[in-house]
């Protein structure tokens, strides 16, 4: 073990004193001896060790003892080797040119390093490092050091957590492998997409694009993880993300629900700050679904992601579509409405059909991110808007008229009651056969 020259080892641990991935200063004096792996058991034989300092350190003790002091005159790292009998152990440390570094672990030298070449040409490695007595028969005839190089399971780990929450990473780096494989399961998915986004690229250029969009993700993430959502993909300006994965949840629907309202919040937080600057403003739509998906990892063996496949996830994108033709900013299907447990501000909006499907889907718009200013008499308007969509479902087009109309004095800013109007009189001059009140999307 290395110490502070004067300092006494103690613990009963073979590594006494500062461990070995410890930094020293230049100018330091360090002993580096070698001690038993219990109090109680002697030091290896006589004392008659071999020493061999792989760095050009100053020596200035007997080297025939189990301590070998070095005064530390340059930065880099300093290696040790000491040997007894057949036995060898070699030990190292970083030193430094002033301050000591706080470092998660020891630093190596690269192929290729010069002498005082480490300034930021050296790499970090975390290592588990057990000793253990070396018995032959009853004898104890040296020390076993086991040197364990943990740095790919702890960048597994910080990769994983970029995508997903970090207890959720965590769960899948200590489950079984099998939670990686393909499997069917529930799960709530979430789409995202800027609106106009191409328009809004042509005014801001390249550059001042990536810098939005860097902004626009790294709050969306936020949000997603605050919830303990997985983010699966990028997709342009859009956001995959799944709530009940790698593992299910007890709300994951709510959670999936808190994550769209807090990503509006956000939204209009971030818009008032560029509007106070003279940047554009950004509005975005959110598209949820609970249904039956299949996870796991799909690709080439050469390149795979752990995503998301099936008719649900289809249905999500095209909820966060809808929401253009609805003006609303959160679009949850009924599979998920129904699976809530907590209360929200909503409203079914329509039951539509989506292209490419052939069943009807209630479609509900999630509203608790309004505030009285962005939505007055939400209530009131609330309860005018599904007046008019009982009597538009029934197919009395003037009474419908009559509570969007209302619904409208409520709100000027309901674009979606101005819809149905629009819709009701194009119905009521154009009557349809065999009406049932639902609506058939033709685009995505």
């Amino acid at each position: 073990c290395a110490t502070q020259s004067g300092e006494e080892p103690t613990g009963a641990d073979f590594w006494c004193g500062d461990p070995l991935e410890s930094q020293y200063v230049v100018g330091d004096t360090v002993d580096v001896r070698v001690e038993p792996l219990y109090l109680s058991m002697p030091l290896m034989g006589d004392l008659d060790y071999a020493w061999e300092v792989l760095t050009p350190e100053r020596v200035s003790s007997e080297t025939r003892s189990n301590v070998l002091r070095l005064e530390l005159e340059r930065p880099g790292l300093v290696e040790v080797v000491v040997r007894h009998r057949e036995h060898e152990v070699t030990a190292s440390f970083m030193v430094v040119s002033d301050s000591p570094i706080d470092s998660s672990g020891p630093k190596r030298t690269r192929p290729g390093d010069t002498e005082g070449d480490t300034e930021g040409d050296t790499e970090t490695v975390s290592v588990n490092v057990t000793g253990m007595p070396l018995q032959i028969g009853a004898a104890e005839e040296g020390t076993i050091l086991v040197f364990e190089n943990i740095s790919a399971e702890k960048r597994v780990r910080s990769t994983m957590a970029r995508y997903m929450d970090p207890a959720v990473a965590e769960q899948v780096v200590e489950s079984d492998k099998d939670l990686l494989g393909g499997r069917s399961t529930t799960a709530t998915l979430l789409f995202t997409d800027i609106r106009g986004f191409t328009p809004i690229t042509e005014q801001l250029g390249p550059q001042a694009t990536v810098a939005m969009l860097n902004e626009y993700f790294t709050l969306m993430v936020d949000c997603i993880q605050a919830e303990g959502g997985m983010l699966d993909k990028f997709i342009g300006d859009a956001i995959m993300a799944a709530f009940g994965l790698p593992q299910p949840g007890e709300d994951d629907e709510d959670r999936a629900v808190r994550c769209a309202i807090a990503m509006i919040r956000s939204l209009m937080v971030w818009n008032e700050q560029r509007v106070a600057v003279g940047k554009p403003v950004i509005d975005m739509g959110v598209g949820l679904n609970t249904d039956d998906v299949v996870v796991g990892n799909i690709g080439s063996p050469k390149r795979m992601d752990f995503t998301v496949i099936g008719d649900g996830v289809n249905l999500a994108a095209r909820l966060e579509s809808a929401c253009k033709q609805y003006s609303a900013r959160i679009l949850v299907s009924d599979l998920t409405m129904n699976r809530l447990k907590g209360v929200y501000r909503s409203r079914e909006v329509d039951q539509v059909v989506v292209k490419g499907k052939t069943e009807p889907v209630a479609v509900h718009e999630i509203l608790d991110y309004h505030t009285e200013t962005t939505f007055p008499n939400l209530a009131d308007v609330v309860n005018d808007f599904r007046e008019g969509v009982a009597c538009y479902r029934r197919g009395e087009w003037q009474r419908a008229v009559g509570s969007f109309e209302r619904a409208l004095a409520g709100n000027p800013g309901d674009a979606l009651s101005a819809t149905y109007i629009d819709r009701c009189r194009e119905l009521e001059a154009k009557p349809p056969e065999n009406w049932d009140g639902i609506w058939v999307m033709t685009s995505k």
